[in-house]
């Protein structure tokens, strides 16, 4: 019997493909030309990037609070995944300047401080924001993976336009964001 290829591509095949593309975007990220920031186009278009990326993250954070509002028995599952997207959040803010950096204190979070953020209600969810979230908790965990899954393949996107720091940064979120993608469509406890 002849080999015949597949109706869709595979997980599998969507990944490699996905980490190839990241890949090479590294590598042009790394050789790019030009001076370290000197021309004046750099910084602004990693600001422009960067603040872009909080917003994306910020966003993603409400549908997570939103979610979490409507579905309270989802929390245990979901705080640990919001906790990261919060900590992504938090990596891609623009760096404060030397000075301000020396003043602060060290950004390592303690657990309970994660825990208390995981587990806080955000002062802007809305009525509106819960009239999104499915109401069967299946559905609702699937549109966040939907959500996951289309923030972490712009991120991939964006990739190519990122200057080098800010496309490896991009890259461990988008990665991130593809694991958050699967772990919110499988099910909990089941061996692979």
């Amino acid at each position: 019997m002849p080999w015949t290829l597949p109706p869709r591509p595979s997980r599998r095949s969507l990944l490699t493909g996905a980490a190839g593309a990241a890949g090479a975007a590294l590598l042009a990220g790394c050789t790019g030309g030009g001076g370290p920031s000197g021309d004046g186009t750099g910084i602004p278009l990693e600001r422009r990037m960067r603040e872009g990326a909080v917003r994306d993250s910020a966003r993603l954070l409400e549908r997570y609070d939103a979610t979490l509002a409507v579905h309270p028995g989802l929390a245990e599952r979901l705080a640990p995944l919001r906790a990261a997207v919060a900590a992504h959040s938090a990596a891609l803010a623009f760096p404060a300047p030397a000075a301000t950096r020396s003043a602060a204190p060290s950004p390592s979070p303690s657990p309970s401080a994660s825990a208390a953020a995981a587990a806080a209600t955000p002062s802007g969810s809305t009525a509106a924001g819960r009239a999104d979230v499915p109401p069967k908790p299946a559905e609702a965990l699937s549109a966040l993976a939907d959500a996951e899954r289309s923030l972490s393949e712009a991120r991939t996107i964006a990739l190519a336009g990122a200057p080098g720091e800010l496309a490896r940064l991009l890259a461990s979120v988008a990665a991130c964001g593809a694991v958050h993608a699967y772990l919110l469509t499988s099910t909990p406890g089941a061996a692979s």
